[in-house]
């Protein structure tokens, strides 16, 4: 995918844009965490930043439709910038509290949630909507976002260490400008497609055909499953007898996974049952995660989650991006945003207030509980499993009907980056 000059550019200025945005994410838990001694204030942080795909998500899609993926995109990486530079300034100034830090993620959501079905858009423009180029091109940018997540967090202890929070800020204002400059060199040819789409066409298209349904469902596993990462992180340290800060080695962990399963290539399709798999394994690694005494044992079992989300998220991305094809695509992606980014605040929230109840391990097994629902249903009840994927709605009634036109037939010879 490298060799196409503005998908390069554009990779480079989101790896750039995605260390910034973790190494962000990650000063903002442990600070949130001195602040207040406690997950439930881990907890309202993050659910503060991703609680906006979950009302906005559907007019995110609208926008990249009618402006344009590029021009969206460039607007979001501005005020993203200015949102992180002022939070760097509060915390230079000794005014930034966990008030200003949930305002600030709250901000930040805002931006992140207009930017993710823009970012959808723009990928599958730089390639020409090419299948096979469309597919290398949602995994290079899931290696992008986790390449961030694995190095970002490390680095960010240390800048948080060293030199303190505010610089964390400025790094990530500093990362958006540059994404904000190579984003604007990448798109600068041709006309983009823009057509006027209504803000509830993607709940309408996933009513109507129930393997899009299926999938965003699987995508908001992914998203509950993985969550106790962050949000459990510094508690789980603290029980294991470590310092609060090795949550910096989870996540770090985690994206290292992912960075790591896309490095190789599988010969097994895009399909639903590779998705499932993965999503089983994720849920298994996560009962490690949670479970194990020993530290080094949860950063095996975060690496291991990460590899499974992956697969699971590339698997389910790439068949979304194909049942919707070019004039769906960002509807269907505006509620993949709210599957994958809105189910965040409620799956943080649940680890906030659960953690409290029935204690921190016991909640990270109950979240990674839906990851191993798709499985079960292929194992145990397998011809309901293929009724409700090749099943449409009229009338309120699942109807069987023929395997879509995108899905991938038995035989096919096309490979998949693992991921």
């Amino acid at each position: 995918m490298l060799r196409n000059e503005n998908f390069r550019f554009y990779f480079y200025g989101s790896v750039v844009s995605d260390l910034g945005t973790w190494l962000q994410n990650t000063a903002q838990v442990l600070l949130a965490y001195r602040l207040a001694h406690s997950v439930f204030a881990v907890a309202l942080v993050t659910c503060a930043q991703f609680s906006s795909p979950l009302v906005l998500g559907p007019w995110a899609g609208v926008m990249a439709d009618r402006f344009g993926g590029r021009k969206t995109l460039l607007g979001t990486q501005i005020v993203s910038a200015l949102i992180a530079a002022t939070l760097a300034g509060l915390e230079f100034a000794g005014g930034l509290t966990e008030i200003g830090l949930v305002i600030g993620a709250i901000l930040s959501g805002l931006a992140f949630t207009f930017a993710l079905p823009a970012r959808n858009v723009t990928v599958r423009r730089l390639v020409d909507d090419d299948e096979d180029r469309v597919r290398a091109a949602f995994v290079m940018d899931a290696v992008s976002y986790n390449l961030g997540r694995a190095v970002a967090p490390l680095l960010s202890i240390g800048v948080v260490h060293w030199f303190g929070y505010g610089w964390a800020f400025t790094g990530n204002a500093v990362s958006f400008v540059v994404f904000t400059l190579i984003l604007w060199r990448a798109g600068r040819f041709g006309e983009e497609l823009r057509q006027r789409s209504r803000i509830m066409d993607g709940f309408r298209i996933a009513r109507r055909e129930r393997r899009i349904l299926v999938l965003l469902l699987m995508v908001a596993a992914v998203t509950v499953a993985d969550d106790p990462v962050l949000v459990l992180g510094p508690a789980l340290a603290s029980h294991l007898g470590v310092s609060a800060s090795w949550s910096g080695w989870f996540i770090a962990a985690l994206g290292g996974g992912s960075v790591v399963g896309s490095l190789r290539r599988s010969k097994h399709l895009p399909s639903l049952r590779l998705a499932a798999t993965a999503l089983a394994l994720l849920g298994g690694c996560m009962v490690f995660f949670v479970m194990t005494p020993w530290v080094w044992v949860s950063v095996a079992a975060a690496l291991g989650a990460g590899i499974s989300c992956l697969v699971a998220n590339s698997a389910t991305r790439t068949l979304l991006s194909k049942a919707a094809g070019p004039t769906r695509v960002a509807a269907v992606m505006a509620v993949w945003a709210i599957a994958w980014a809105g189910s965040k605040p409620l799956a943080s929230l649940s680890d906030g207030l659960l953690a409290g109840w029935i204690g921190v391990r016991w909640t990270g097994v109950l979240l990674a509980l839906p990851a191993l629902i798709p499985i079960a249903v292929m194992i145990f009840a397998p011809n309901f499993g293929r009724r409700l994927v090749r099943g449409r709605t009229r009338g309120g009634r699942t109807e069987a009907g023929p395997t879509p036109a995108y899905a991938l037939p038995p035989g096919s010879e096309i490979p998949v980056t693992a991921g």
